[in-house]
């Protein structure tokens, strides 16, 4: 089924719920395409469903791009979430589980990490947030 799927970078803006959706779906997609089990698909989607809605909500909007990576031994797909917002004033504490400015469970950084195999933040208060995050194959 993945004859003829385009493995290349996929990119998909961030400024509506109907951006979040779409970057579900295009991450689904390339999941897919990239072999990687039902259960790591559904823990890539759940994060980057969670992260896109952060750069809409809490970035003011912004892009994510969807990769296949390849580290010699095993297959992934990498997600990079990027928002020109505010940026995140305290990270140690956005991390911490619980913690939450939008009234939420707080599950969402914290919640994202632990769904992924790679998670790396940058972020600077006032010029905005990238963050990436990589599922691998099994």
């Amino acid at each position: 089924m993945t004859a003829g799927v385009d493995l290349g970078p996929k990119a998909q803006a961030i400024g509506s719920d109907e951006d979040v959706v779409r970057v579900r779906q295009l991450v689904r997609t390339v999941a897919v395409a990239a072999k990687l089990s039902l259960v790591d698909q559904t823990k890539l989607v759940t994060a980057a469903s969670e992260l896109a809605r952060n750069t809409l909500i809490y970035g003011g909007g912004g892009g994510a791009e969807v990769t296949v990576v390849e580290d010699g031994r095993r297959r992934g797909v990498r997600v990079v979430f990027a928002d020109s917002g505010p940026g995140i004033p305290d990270l140690e504490l956005a991390l911490t589980d619980g913690y939450t400015t939008g009234g939420g469970l707080g599950l969402g950084l914290s919640g994202a990490r632990r769904l992924v195999d790679d998670f790396d933040i940058q972020t600077a208060v006032g010029e905005g947030t990238r963050i990436t995050v990589t599922k691998w194959s099994r």
